[in-house]
């Protein structure tokens, strides 16, 4: 089992290695990190456009402190589906779930794959659950199965494993420095939990921890999926290539800016005028020899008139491919009833196959984990969703797939 389970290790890296770069590609043009070189990005427009679709998405899915799932008994002699569902509800809003999952969606929109981790708090804390959003280079996924790479001192490794006993060559480093940094991995393949020490040895004779989840922690969700791949692509992975060329755009302009501005210019070299000592500002007393041309402004041939109709209509594309243009008009007040249901039509056309994706590999996991929480700490009865009750998601984008008939 050891064995198989390293082999699947290296498959699943292996499988993620070219979804790094086009997730630092997406990353870099709208969430840019500390690491990135800020002066190099000249055009926010799809910055504020996943600002946007995930404010959207976060009103329309899960929106914040209301009732959007529901349990419905399947028989009269089914475990009490209100209770449950008042359990569950009241112990996601005492969480973070709210504060956390705004930052799924982000990753959802731009890299197309979401993780959040949804785990159990000690007894006597304020809700039972707590999440945490997996950034995706940390995670690495086969069917069934999820691999969980963090770096953490040996100490933080101590603490969240007590009964682990440090092999033999870490014990002395460790007990020298508690800090030493450690990279643990976390597998989960379907019920079965393993975690591990990655120091290039076998896994067999690093392992820290073994055992088994009734339900998976690891919830992770797609926005769409192309045949045959495992991993999801968003709206940003989409609009991309557009992306890219409307920051190229926007720095040529601004090159082009810069050379209207402050302009050109040649000299003749007659030995008297010292261009080292040439200020270019208002005012200035540039001296030149008798006779000669001093300073002469050279034309540009650079004409950018057409590069303000390139790029609107890229971001025009940009915002199409991001749901602004149609997401944005929650905010008109001068909308007719029957614009409403227009535009309402429109979203669930275009989000209809991610909504349904969402529902299955979102929502549903998120309510086993927290029902079999719930009833194993004895708040509710065990309750399952195939024989028990029969899940209502009842959230807004719900209420207008209803309208379209899409559900």
């Amino acid at each position: 089992m050891i064995k198989n389970l390293q082999q699947m290790y290296r498959r699943a890296l292996d499988m993620r290695t070219p979804w790094i770069n086009r997730w630092d590609s997406a990353m870099r043009y709208t969430m840019p990190t500390a690491d990135d070189d800020a002066a190099t990005l000249f055009d926010a427009t799809a910055a504020d456009a996943v600002d946007n679709l995930a404010a959207s998405i976060y009103s329309l899915l899960t929106p914040p402190e209301s009732l959007w799932i529901s349990l419905v008994p399947e028989s009269d002699q089914s475990p009490d589906a209100t209770t449950a569902t008042a359990a569950l509800r009241a112990n996601i809003n005492d969480s973070n779930f709210y504060t956390t999952i705004h930052q799924c969606y982000m990753d959802l929109i731009i890299l197309g794959t979401a993780c959040l981790f949804m785990a159990e708090n000690p007894i006597g804390a304020e809700s039972a659950f707590s999440f945490t959003a997996i950034p995706m280079r940390d995670i690495a996924i086969l069917p069934n199965a999820v691999f969980h790479t963090a770096t953490m001192s040996a100490r933080e490794v101590m603490e969240k494993y007590p009964s682990w006993t440090p092999p033999a060559d870490l014990r002395e480093i460790i007990k020298t420095d508690p800090e030493t940094p450690l990279k643990l991995v976390q597998s989960l393949i379907g019920t079965e939990f393993t975690a591990w020490l990655d120091v290039g040895g076998d896994i067999e004779n690093n392992i820290v921890a073994h055992g088994t989840f009734e339900t998976n922690p690891y919830i992770i969700f797609r926005w769409s999926v192309a045949s045959g791949e495992i991993y999801g692509r968003g709206p940003v992975m989409r609009a991309l290539p557009d992306i890219k060329t409307a920051n190229k755009v926007v720095e040529l302009v601004l090159k082009n800016a810069t050379i209207a501005v402050s302009g050109i210019w040649q000299a003749d070299d007659d030995g008297v005028i010292n261009l080292s000592n040439i200020n270019l500002t208002p005012g200035v007393i540039i001296p030149k020899a008798v006779g000669s041309s001093g300073l002469t402004p050279l034309a540009s041939g650079a004409d950018f008139d057409v590069s303000q109709i390139i790029l609107k209509d890229l971001r025009e594309r940009i915002r199409h491919a991001l749901l602004a243009d149609r997401l944005g008009l929650l905010s008109e007040k001068e909308m007719t009833a029957t614009e409403i249901l227009a535009r309402n039509a429109d979203m669930m056309r275009i989000l209809g196959a991610t909504y349904g994706r969402l529902l299955h590999e979102f929502i549903r996991p998120l309510v086993e984990r927290g029902l079999q929480i719930l009833s194993r700490r004895g708040v509710i009865d065990k309750i399952s969703l195939h024989s028990d009750a029969e899940l209502k998601y009842i959230a807004p984008i719900t209420k207008m797939a209803v309208a379209e008939n899409i559900l």
